[in-house]
């Protein structure tokens, strides 16, 4: 599973990244753009680093990174479509990714912290 993981959130990213080289050369443009890119990029950096985590503890910090960096990546994602600068046909499976990879995460901490009392 950590496999699978580690490769679904690297291509999330990619495709995030690509995804912004659609959007309008404007200041809202770029400034999302930005932000996307670096929360997206943050989830599969992040959670590589929850991978090799020295113990529990370090594992429940790390991931709970990885849950709000794509938490947030769900926040840019839904601004961008309701501020328009992009198609709803072009945004909805990274939307939806967005939120599995959340519900994922955050049941990984759950189970974590049950496991560590």
């Amino acid at each position: 599973m950590k496999e699978v993981l580690k490769n679904r959130t690297k291509v999330f990213a990619h495709n995030c990244v690509k995804l912004t080289e659609g959007f309008p050369k404007s200041y809202l443009g770029n400034h999302i753009k930005g932000q996307l890119i670096r929360c997206s990029t943050s989830v599969a950096a992040n959670y590589r680093a929850t991978c090799i985590a020295q113990s529990k503890a370090s594992f429940i910090s790390k991931i709970s990174i990885v849950i709000e960096e794509v938490d947030e990546s769900n926040f840019w994602l839904d601004f961008a479509l309701v501020e328009k600068l992009i198609q709803k046909d072009r945004i909805e499976q990274l939307l939806k990714e967005s939120s599995e990879l959340t519900a994922i995460f955050i049941a990984s901490r759950k189970t974590a912290g049950n496991n560590n009392h």
